[in-house]
């Protein structure tokens, strides 16, 4: 992400009028440049005033999100980096960004076992052990990575666009293993394979600026509906059987959506009212992925002994991927990405950890290293993303998070 504008200078003839690069659209140049970058009474540009403002104005912070503004793609900051804290800044963004790309490791190991095992299976032609793998679960964390693959792509979050890729990929592969296994039915499988290709291709051409606005439109309504459609039909299947089972939900919510998006394109909605629709598909697919932790829980308690099949190592790459990924959320002032990350690390990794620990699973020293592990990672995030800003508190930091500028 550009933290800064640049103005490369060339040679200006003689007699030029300096107007004239700005003449054509004044409305817009006031805009970029404050009043007194010309001169009085004209619309001239005055190159010494532009000169000191290119150095001290130029250097934009990165703006904070409003939660209804979260896919926004590269907002900047009113204010401005003092020129003497610009480097640190800058070190901080590419810290932050280097955090979020490195969050593949965690996540990759965190699938590769059961793509290894499933693998073995269909090798010895023990196709029964996929059975034990529920594709609908998966088809649910696929359909929110390719959500949240949009609207990173739609940022320009190259890293975090990555960490999701990886997701869509992996979590295809096991797909695509209990389909040979007949474990999934073939039609849902080749349904499944046409939105996951359309959509890595999609996401490519829209990252790289050359979709066609429509299509990209399109897209957007699909994961918006279907999105908005699972989220409480899972939510409602994981109270099953203590509440009646039903499709009801997600049937309800499939014609809330229908008629939002509907509405949405008819211009029937305040401005206010389109940033909603708009941030439904990123905000349906973080809470997918943050009901994931609810539904483990809700497992625990219902059957402690269960705890015993948790992977401590599992738990701890899942702590450590969601962890990595907190500073670039804070940094951009991203709540939703903000809110998802930090309710995956401490509710699902640490959570099950703490789990774990009371069941006698794990050993105290473990538990006491990832118990100051992610006090000291989420203590230093926060310290150093207030110094870079050179704020006074760390207050206004999760101010400016959670209700933007």
């Amino acid at each position: 992400m550009a933290d800064s504008l640049s103005l490369p200078i060339a040679p200006i003839a003689a007699n030029y009028d300096h107007s004239s690069l700005l003449s054509r659209n004044p409305a817009f140049s006031s805009r970029l440049l404050p009043s007194k970058c010309f001169s009085s009474g004209k619309n001239k540009l005055n190159l010494s005033s532009l000169g000191q403002y290119s150095f001290h104005s130029l250097h934009h912070r990165v703006a904070p999100i409003r939660a209804l503004d979260s896919d926004v793609p590269h907002p900047l900051h009113k204010g401005s980096v003092d020129f003497k804290s610009k480097k640190s800044y800058e070190q901080w963004d590419s810290l932050t960004s280097t955090f979020s790309g490195a969050a593949n490791i965690p996540f990759l190991l965190l699938q590769l076992p059961q793509i290894i095992l499933n693998a073995r299976n269909l090798l010895a032609g023990n196709k029964t052990a996929l059975l034990a793998v529920p594709w609908l679960g998966m088809l649910t964390g696929l359909l929110g990575n390719l959500s949240l693959l949009s609207y990173f792509a739609k940022k320009k979050e190259k890293e975090a666009a990555v960490v999701q890729t990886l997701g869509v990929v992996s979590t295809y592969v096991v797909i695509s293993q209990l389909a040979m296994a007949e474990a999934m039915p073939l039609p849902h499988f080749m349904a499944t394979s046409v939105v996951v290709g359309s959509g890595l291709i999609l996401n490519l051409l829209n990252y790289y600026n050359i979709l066609n606005r429509r299509i990209w439109q399109i897209w957007e309504d699909f994961i918006t509906v279907g999105g908005l459609s699972v989220l409480p039909q899972i939510m409602w299947s994981t109270f099953v059987p203590y509440i009646p089972n039903s499709i009801l939900p997600g049937a309800i919510a499939f014609i809330l959506a229908v008629a939002a998006v509907t509405m949405a394109h008819t211009g029937k909605l305040s401005e206010k009212g389109m940033k909603f629709v708009g941030a439904i598909s990123g905000w349906t697919a973080t809470l997918l992925f943050m009901w994931m932790p609810v539904s483990q829980m809700w497992t625990n308690f219902l059957n402690p002994d269960n705890i015993k099949g948790l992977s401590a190592i599992s738990m701890l790459l899942a702590m450590t991927g969601n962890g990595l990924m907190i500073p670039r959320a804070l940094f951009i002032r991203d709540f939703m990405w903000f809110t998802g990350s930090t309710w995956g690390t401490v509710s699902y990794g640490y959570a099950n950890i703490v789990c774990l620990y009371i069941f006698n699973s794990i050993g105290r020293e473990f538990f006491i290293a990832a118990t100051v592990g992610l006090i000291s990672w989420l203590g230093i995030t926060l310290w150093r993303d207030t110094v870079v800003h050179e704020y006074e508190s760390p207050v206004r930091t999760l101010k400016e998070l959670v209700f933007g500028s």
